[in-house]
């Protein structure tokens, strides 16, 4: 039986019977079972990965220390055109994903510019290390987790958490249309009051939990054989996790510094 899991990016993965084999009627792009391609192993999902993030971390890192905080918006629009594109294309692109790796540092270290530095102005205190310390624990701890076998990954698990998710996306975009209408107050789930304390923390305990589902999809695909290109595909949907995570990390430290 095939495990769905709830982050998008894993949506084009090859499926078929008993995980995501089942080549022969891979969509564009996989080119049929791809007999002159070897499977992918935990290797190649390290190593993309791995480059993947780096790429991320550089971009990210440049655009915090050069002050180009004024790209934050532009870079967030762009990084979710670029996100719905690599999510929507049948065939695997690596430069669109490293693209989008790019954009997101950019996007990320201008966010993190911009309310590090006004929580550290205001209260003297630095998050920005804090939110990079606990989003690189959140993920360890996830993958120990996984390893260990602490929490299985099974169909009610993976229903119960992706409904958990577009849960809290349609608060978000509540919270977003409700803000028009009252000074940007919304709902109260970004506020910085408890609501949106206790917000942040399932935001981040569902991130967390994803992890689990992402790490299950990459050992499914390694399993039935996936081709080797696929670990890009696992590479973006860890780093839309990864951002994801932080950020609400981020959010969370920043709430904490109120008065």
């Amino acid at each position: 039986m095939v495990r769905s899991t709830s982050n998008p990016a894993f949506r084009n993965l090859p499926v078929g019977v008993g995980g995501y084999a089942g080549f022969d009627s891979a969509p564009a792009g996989y080119g049929g079972a791809l007999p002159t391609t070897r499977p992918m192993t935990v290797d190649d999902v390290v190593t993309k990965t791995s480059i993947t993030l780096a790429v991320l971390v550089a971009a990210g890192a440049a655009t915090y220390f050069s002050g180009l905080w004024g790209l934050t918006l532009p870079a967030a629009l762009v990084g979710f055109v670029l996100a719905l594109v690599i999510t929507f294309k049948k065939a695997i692109s690596p430069p669109l994903i490293l693209a989008y790796a790019a954009v997101e540092g950019v996007f990320l270290g201008g966010i993190s510019g911009v309310l590090g530095t006004y929580v550290a102005n205001r209260w003297g205190a630095s998050i920005v290390p804090e939110a990079v310390a606990g989003t690189v624990l959140v993920f360890a701890g996830m993958l120990v987790v996984y390893k260990t076998g602490a929490v299985k990954v099974t169909p009610r698990f993976t229903k119960w958490l992706t409904g958990a998710l577009i849960g809290v996306v349609g608060l978000m975009l509540v919270n977003l249309i409700a803000g028009f209408f009252t000074q940007g107050v919304g709902l109260g789930l970004r506020s910085g009051g408890a609501l949106a304390i206790i917000f942040s923390l399932v935001c981040i305990g569902i991130a967390a939990f994803s992890f689990l589902l992402d790490f299950d999809a990459a050992d499914q695909a390694i399993r039935s054989g996936a081709p080797e290109k696929t670990a890009w595909y696992i590479a973006f949907g860890l780093t839309v996790t990864l951002v994801w995570l932080y950020l609400e990390i981020l959010r969370l430290l920043s709430y904490f510094q109120n008065d």
